[in-house]
């Protein structure tokens, strides 16, 4: 087979490398079958519904319309052209097949899964003559508020056929599908936190409070200290929110105090060109250590970048990510020594210490929590982790000296499980207003809110509410 590599554009070349080393056929499509698909996600019921739609619009054009998720496992299709049909059948690209860039080479939905970006594969672009005869445009659905990937719309046609607008309309079918989740979700996500954002992490981000943490996370910063001493490159896992960065920060300034500590975040994916010019001339500086956050983030181009320059400065470096295995191949193969920082859940003993530091940070001044308050704060499992307590403590100083329950979100007060309905939200944190009241019981909150005792009982133990004790 021709090389294409010198011909084709960075991204598509980089793509083809990346197929060499996985070993994939490039005569033969050999995706992966696992013939399981989820069905029962908002992923899949909104880019179903926005598919349907789309479809709708080309019952004629001879297109194919795909959801996979996030590995590359096709999810679902939609055409009617019987012909086209039976075609992709036998290159199987068809639900419960992984068209991932490791199972089928370069194609359209691998390489915007790869890199995170929206992406056109022609004809003999694609590394598998197999799939010459089709032009595959593809577009990555982000998650509203995290950014994280969970999927992507792929539209298939023939290679011959008019592509123009194929990658547009596979760009606003991903963000139709993206905003449709944030409305069925009723707005309850998380805010999205800023990206690409380089900046110094200063030694001193948990001077107060670093003495009085737990175990569990002196543990940890123990292991990745140890790792560092001996010149590893660490990558810290676990949860977003759960202080990974803070953690990394923290262990290389007990190895290395005088040493400048960056923290890169991960950009969106149509940035990363310039967010790399920005920050790696930084790289193998010898007083410079670069934590590259959410490693696992970041488009498969970029990854390869960064390896290419980090494999230069042993040690000058330091990954946080939500999982090792999602960190693209060409870092994780730097990675010598992992370390999890356990989610804030695992660390009750962590809460209070932490509440009071945000606390001092917030106010300039110690603030006293109310033993009530305390019991709330420490009951809670925080499904946001650390940067949820940080919000919560924020807003809670901003109103009082003294936090008692009734300056803390109804969030505290419940158990997190199904999203609840814009009417029920309202309904629960009514209920937990009166009664976190001091002195205020059931059946006060009955007459406050017109209910009977009964259904004030029955809505505590729907909501998953825990009454606070004085």
């Amino acid at each position: 087979m021709v090389d294409q590599r010198a011909v084709l554009p960075p991204r598509l070349a980089a793509s083809w490398q990346r197929s060499r080393q996985y070993g994939v056929s490039p005569e033969t499509v050999r995706p992966a079958f696992t013939g399981t698909v989820d069905h029962d996600s908002l992923f899949f019921e909104c880019g179903q519904e926005v598919l349907s739609g789309l479809h709708t619009t080309l019952a004629n054009e001879p297109v194919s319309l795909m959801l996979t998720d996030s590995d590359g496992l096709v999810l679902s299709r939609l055409c009617d052209d019987s012909t086209i049909l039976r075609s992709l059948d036998r290159v199987h690209l068809a639900p419960g097949f992984s068209y991932a860039e490791r199972d089928a080479g370069t194609n359209g939905l691998g390489l915007a899964l790869a890199d995170r970006a929206p992406s056109l594969v022609s004809a003999e672009e694609h590394y598998c003559t197999g799939l010459w005869g089709y032009t595959c445009a593809a577009a990555p659905v982000l998650e509203p508020g995290t950014n994280r990937l969970i999927g992507s719309v792929n539209l298939t046609t023939w290679s011959r056929s008019s592509k123009e607008l194929l990658l547009a309309l596979a760009q606003a079918a991903a963000g139709n599908t993206a905003a449709l989740m944030l409305a069925r979700s009723h707005g309850h996500l998380a805010p999205p936190g800023p990206r690409g954002e380089v900046f110094r992490v200063y030694s001193d981000r948990l001077p107060d409070v670093a003495a009085n943490l737990s175990t569990v996370w002196s543990d940890a910063l123990a292991e990745a200290r140890a790792a560092m001493e001996h010149g590893r490159v660490v990558c810290v896992t676990g949860e977003p929110g759960s202080g990974k960065a803070a953690l990394a920060s923290m262990a290389r300034r007990s190895v290395r105090p005088r040493e400048r500590v960056l923290n890169a975040r991960p950009p969106a994916p149509q940035d990363a060109a310039s967010w790399l010019a920005l920050w790696t001339p930084e790289v193998g500086k010898t007083d410079t250590c670069v934590i590259l956050s959410g490693a696992d983030a970041l488009p498969a181009y970029a990854a390869e970048e960064l390896a290419a320059l980090f494999a230069g400065a042993r040690g000058g470096f330091v990954m946080t990510a939500a999982d090792h295995a999602g960190v693209p191949d060409a870092l994780r193969a730097l990675v010598d020594a992992v370390v999890e920082v356990p989610a804030l859940r695992y660390r009750p003993d962590d809460v209070l210490p932490l509440a009071g530091h945000f606390a001092r940070e917030s106010r300039g001044r110690p603030v006293t929590f109310t033993p009530a308050a305390s019991r709330a704060l420490t009951a809670y499992p925080w499904p946001g982790n650390v940067r949820q307590l940080r919000q919560v403590v924020r807003e809670a100083v901003s109103r009082a000296d003294v936090v008692d329950t009734r300056h803390l979100p109804p969030e505290v007060f419940t158990s997190p499980g199904r999203r609840l309905t814009r009417m029920e939200a309202v309904e629960r944190d009514e209920i937990v207003r009166c009664l976190t009241k001091p002195g205020t019981t059931a059946a006060q909150v009955a007459s406050m809110l017109g209910m009977s005792r009964a259904t004030v009982y029955r809505k505590i133990a729907q909501y998953g509410i825990k009454v606070p004790r004085r």
